[in-house]
């Protein structure tokens, strides 16, 4: 797990390519504190950066930028391979030479002898640049869940590439903003892939590559990462065992790691799972880390307690109050790297677990997109029937919407981004228009500007896995977990993503993958005599703070009249007057703090 940077740019004298590579890594060293490495090529005007942090072959050989025995290809690699093992052991006994026991090697000589077909074969959690030297080509590839993050700037004959927007300004690559990044911003409470808040900085799809022709200096982007067709599974017996017996492998593959490992532990369902799966694989005590407050509506230790009970490992247990949010708030914005409205949990819960001694935990992101256990799997039949309405009717009605209703004008856009806004937006066009002092048609443009990406217009619970998968999980979920974890030398890995699982998954047909009455039921019965009745059998919490409290209390985030423009101040004291959810202020206070 590391923070990776690069350039290819013909303009430049190779100079000014080490100076700008080296930028890049130096603003990314909190993600890779324990080595740096450097690879220049002058001849083609390419540098590639790495950053390191040791979990898999702690020695040298794990050093980066790596090269196969003959220097053909070079590589800088963010993540971890999962199967890289086996992997290994089919590339020796096709001849294959290993000179370290990393995966990062394994990548290479997969490449050597697979070429981009290899792409496929990886399970894990990766974002790499491959340097093929006797073709003259790069590429860059992400992982088939979009775990790891790649960012990427292709302009004027010029390629460079960052695990963070930020490096992209510290090297002055590009600098200029993207103007519509607010709009988007206030309507989904984070920028969506594939933008970022850089003019033409944008975010590699995931399970694709990008391949650059460095003669040329063109480029092309295309899928790796396809599921085949497969036979449905419609006997739950069958779904319950194969459940159990592919997250267990999961989980065990995950564990994988020469460095101290261990898991994060909410006290939900989710987290509470993996405890329980990982203490099973008893090669090393498990080390778990959990938050807590004096807040009681948030507090789990209670149900944390039920499962550290289980356990015999070490147990870490971190209080957090009102005081450590003021005073951590200003690097809590700055390891953002973009304004998002969540992630705060996970960097404090990152930060304990790295003090406790961690290098990479275990975490449940994934478990709710697939089995059902968001509201929006509930209300997601409601939008069939609003659907059957005509849009230009919503279109009439903006102006006569009391402000709690003022969502339903997202379906003026037959798109389905105003489905999934309608389910989990922000703002509507009309209140974003008023914040930027914007005309309302241009923000509907901005936000509406993309071809349909998805097929589905059947509104059942398929759908929903399908909006919380890709747009809620994809870009804040994952994305704040990354940058928030990485900002702390912290490994996050999530064995619900793992590509064997979540093959499996979707091949459950969906009458018993989903339940109308219990959320995530498949996921429990499959684990019935293993997750006590006391962790599943209660309202669902999620990883909550009690930030509607702490932000009011807050005197900058809470003070409307540091805010400009008479609507952001109406809505702050709104919240000040408990109506408005914590993450609508938090918003606003971003956005005065950027634009």
């Amino acid at each position: 797990m590391c923070r990776i940077a690069g350039i290819i740019d013909k303009r430049l004298q190779p100079g000014d390519i080490h100076q700008k590579v080296k930028a890049m890594c130096q603003v990314l060293q909190h993600g890779g504190p324990d080595d740096e490495g450097l690879f220049f090529d002058d001849r083609n005007h390419l540098g590639f950066g790495h950053r390191r942090l040791s979990i898999i072959d702690l020695s040298s050989n794990g050093h980066q930028p790596m090269a196969d025995a003959g220097q053909k290809t070079w590589i800088t690699f963010n993540g971890e391979l999962y199967n890289y093992l086996e992997l290994k052991t089919e590339l020796l006994t096709l001849g294959a030479q290993f000179k370290s026991a990393t995966d990062t090697e394994v990548i290479l000589l997969s490449y050597l002898q697979w070429g981009t077909a290899a792409f496929a074969k990886f399970r894990g959690m990766f974002a790499f640049a491959l340097y093929d030297q006797v073709n003259n080509l790069v590429y860059l590839v992400r992982d088939s869940a979009g775990i790891k993050p790649m960012y990427y700037y292709a302009q004027h004959g010029v390629l460079s590439f960052a695990s963070e927007i930020r490096a992209f300004t510290e090297a002055n690559i590009a600098t200029e903003k993207d103007p519509n990044w607010p709009v988007r911003f206030l309507a989904f409470g984070h920028i969506q892939e594939p933008y970022t808040t850089l003019k033409n900085v944008f975010s590699l799809p995931k399970g694709h590559f990008l391949r650059w022709d460095i003669t040329s200096s063109a480029y092309t982007i295309n899928p790796y990462h396809e599921t085949p067709a497969q036979e449905q599974i419609t006997d739950v017996n069958e779904a319950r065992l194969l459940i159990k017996e592919t997250l267990i492998k999961s989980v065990n593959r995950q564990l994988i790691a020469d460095a101290a490992i261990g898991v994060f532990l909410s006290g939900g369902i989710d987290s509470s799972l993996l405890t329980l799966l990982s203490n099973l694989k008893k090669e090393q005590q498990l080390k778990t880390v959990s938050i807590f407050f004096n807040e009681q509506n948030y507090n789990e230790q209670s149900h944390q307690r039920i499962i550290l009970d289980k356990l015999q490992g070490q147990s870490f247990s971190h209080l957090v109050q009102q005081h450590d949010f003021d005073t951590f708030l200003p690097q809590i914005l700055d390891a953002m790297d973009m304004p998002t409205t969540d992630g705060i949990n996970s960097w404090f819960i990152s930060k304990y677990a790295h003090e406790d001694g961690l290098k990479a935990v275990l975490s449940g992101i994934g478990a709710d997109e697939l089995f059902g256990g968001y509201p929006s799997f509930g209300r997601i039949k409601y939008l069939k029937y609003l659907r059957k309405v005509s849009p230009s009717l919503f279109s009439a009605i903006t102006a006569f919407l009391p402000n709690q209703y003022k969502k339903l004008t997202f379906l003026a856009n037959d798109h389905y981004l105003a489905d999934y806004l309608l389910l989990r937006g922000f703002f509507s066009p009309t209140e974003i228009a008023k914040f930027l002092d914007a005309d309302s048609k241009q923000v509907r443009n901005i936000l509406f500007d993309t071809n349909h990406a998805s097929s589905l217009n059947n509104y059942n619970q398929e759908h929903a896995a399908w909006l919380e998968t890709n747009l809620y999980m994809q870009n804040q979920l994952l994305r704040d977990t990354d940058v928030m974890s990485m900002s702390h030398g912290l490994e996050v890995r999530v064995p619900f993503l793992d590509e064997d699982f979540t093959n499996m998954v979707s091949r459950i047909d969906p009458s018993i993958r989903f339940d109308n009455n219990q959320p995530k039921k498949l996921l429990i019965d499959s684990f019935g005599d293993m997750l006590p009745t006391q962790i599943w059998d209660r309202p669902k919490m999620g990883f909550s703070f009690p930030l509607q409290q702490w932000m009011a209390a807050h005197p900058e985030i809470s003070n409307s009249a540091a805010y400009k423009g008479k609507a952001a101040q109406a809505m702050i004291q709104k919240f000040k007057n408990k109506g408005v959810h914590w993450s609508k202020a938090f918003a606003l206070y971003q956005i005065q703090a950027h634009v």
